[in-house]
């Protein structure tokens, strides 16, 4: 089986989605699965990973509203002999993935439909939502109740019904789908899957007086400080002002030095230096990206807090790595991250400054929660660990392969829900989530 695979949410230092598809690659090629990756960069280019895998880039603009990613625009598949369509063309993928809402799932649509004579093989064709439409517009642009109908609309009409079926990370992302899955004729399966965590980098082990010096000199801290950590994209959407309101709540703390140490780039940096300078001086230390995975799994491993603000993450691997590193983990109790976080194995709290900070200082008063919740993660994280994770979307992407080739007329992997057609409320109240996709899907 061959797959291929297309995003925009592809950075080449950083970022949730490559870090998922190197993963996955990596998996590809311990099973024999051809895989080919198709994302964009600053100009063409062609990578061989292993025996299996192959990564195509394809030149493209930077985003418009996020400079640190690349958006590669309908042109690039429309047009007859375009890059897109040579590269489907020979690789001839039993399954396209697309990882976008914007501009790659209109390919998908037009695959569906074989709209590309070049392109003669009809894969199956699966959406994969790594974060949720209506987040992202509240992010970086307004929110309300237009723009709520505006992505209710979109999702229900120009995204979903472009697939075959539908593959989301957690029951966060997946709520944007169930919304829009109702009322159609073609029936489709949506199946949350989670992201992962590389057990083997990320490990309680990389404790060391070493690296908990290191980290007190980035600090400027002394042997009373209580260092914070996070790790991200510096990113709108990621609500990191919380992180800078919250040190200013602990600034005020007689008892304890609290430093932040900030790892990660993007283009909210400036503001949040402002800001910090402002708020708590001297306190908020920027790391900028580190790109040593080794020097990453040592910043967890000696921190004391790992401080999590965004309340809509989709399914969020940096908590995940905290966790596996036994770092106590502080997040909002919302968003994609309740996959695996709860109150018996980390601390949850309202996105507010006050909240955060509360959570913090019940992190450092007391030590037996604190010893039974990291016990407590570190099993959670055990769970996520990304050959088992990977394996899993490997699974699924051959069961949808099947059904879309007749070779099966039910999936032996049930989804989470599938979409509905037109019907009654009270109908549509008894109608089984459950029930097996079957081979009218293909059509």
């Amino acid at each position: 089986m061959k797959t291929a695979h297309l995003t925009n949410s592809w950075c080449s230092v950083s970022g949730g989605i490559a870090t998922f598809y190197r993963a996955l690659l990596e998996a590809a090629n311990r099973r024999g699965h051809e895989m080919r990756l198709i994302v964009p960069a600053e100009e063409d280019g062609v990578e061989e990973c292993g025996h299996c895998g192959r990564i195509y880039y394809v030149q493209a603009p930077k985003a418009p509203f996020n400079g640190g990613y690349r958006l590669v625009l309908p042109h690039r598949y429309l047009l007859p002999g375009s890059r897109i369509q040579r590269i489907l063309a020979e690789e001839k993928p039993d399954l396209v993935e697309v990882c976008d809402k914007y501009t790659l799932n209109w390919l998908a649509g037009l695959l569906r439909i074989r709209a590309f004579s070049a392109i003669r093989k009809r894969p199956a064709v699966v959406g994969l939502s790594c974060e949720r439409m209506d987040d992202n517009f509240r992010a970086y642009l307004t929110s309300g109740s237009v723009v709520e109908r505006f992505c209710g609309a979109y999702m229900r009409w120009f995204y979903f019904p472009l697939f075959d079926h539908h593959i989301t990370v957690s029951a966060h992302t997946a709520g944007e789908l169930r919304a829009a899955s109702g009322g159609h004729r073609v029936r489709r399966g949506v199946w949350i899957r989670p992201m992962g965590v590389d057990l083997t980098e990320m490990s309680p082990s990389r404790r060391s007086e070493e690296g908990r010096r290191r980290l007190l000199r980035d600090s400027g801290g002394d042997a009373r400080t209580v260092l914070l950590f996070y790790a991200g994209r510096l990113a709108r959407e990621k609500n990191l002002k919380l992180l800078i309101g919250t040190m200013a709540e602990l600034a005020r703390d007689p008892e304890f030095d609290y430093r932040l140490l900030i790892a990660g780039s993007g283009a909210v940096r400036p503001e949040l230096e402002q800001e910090a300078a402002k708020l708590a001086p001297w306190r908020v230390s920027f790391l900028g990206h580190i790109s040593s995975r080794d020097r990453l799994a040592v910043a967890y491993a000696n921190a004391d807090v790992f401080v999590h603000p965004n309340p809509a993450e989709p399914f969020g691997i940096a908590p995940l790595e905290a966790m596996a590193s036994g770092l106590p983990l502080v997040a909002p109790a919302a968003g994609g991250i309740t996959a695996y976080a709860h109150r018996g194995n980390c601390w949850l709290a309202a996105p507010e400054p006050a909240a955060f900070a509360a959570a913090v200082r019940a992190v450092q008063g007391d030590t037996e929660a604190r010893i039974a919740r990291v016990t407590a993660a570190l099993e959670t994280a055990k769970r996520f660990g990304w050959p088992s994770v990977c394996s899993s979307f490997l699974d699924l992407y051959a069961e949808i392969h099947a059904l879309q080739a007749g070779a099966r007329e039910q999936f032996l992997l049930p989804p989470d829900f599938v979409s509905t057609e037109r019907r009654s409320s009270s109908e549509r109240s008894t109608h089984d989530d459950h029930t097996q996709v079957t081979a009218r899907s293909r059509s």
